[in-house]
């Protein structure tokens, strides 16, 4: 399984991106996907998760009611939406993804639990 980040950039603050990871092979509508970012000299900070169907998201407080978590099926990828971005959204985004194992997804804000990675896409909101 490969997972492939796209659409980072840098924008003014306030303004919007959309990230995409697309995910070779037959998992991805069986897998649980995330996002997490890291800022240089931080820890991997868990960003937002959603379930195999779609049926069930999840945020980090620093981003909720700014980003939107989705996948398309047809497409084989998962996306990020991030509006009213701040300078300290700046970061390389990860993609990751594991086999789903039950309706909701456990421990989903910790990196060990998941077992696929991105390479991730860098986001720059200047301050």
């Amino acid at each position: 399984v490969q997972l492939v980040e796209s659409g980072g950039g840098s924008v003014q603050a306030g303004g919007s991106l959309r990230l995409s990871c697309v995910v070779s092979g037959r998992t991805f509508s069986s897998y649980d996907m995330a996002w997490f970012r890291q800022a240089p000299g931080k820890e991997r900070d868990f960003v937002s998760a959603i379930n195999w169907n779609g049926g069930m998201t999840y945020y980090a407080d620093s981003v909720k009611g700014r980003f939107t978590v989705s996948r398309d099926h047809t497409k084989n990828t998962l996306y990020l939406q991030m509006d009213r971005l701040k300078p300290e959204d700046s970061a390389v985004y990860y993609c990751a993804g594991r086999a789903s194992q039950a309706y909701t997804i456990d421990r989903y804000s910790d990196p060990s639990g998941w077992t696929n990675w991105g390479r991730g896409t860098q986001v720059t909101v200047p301050s």
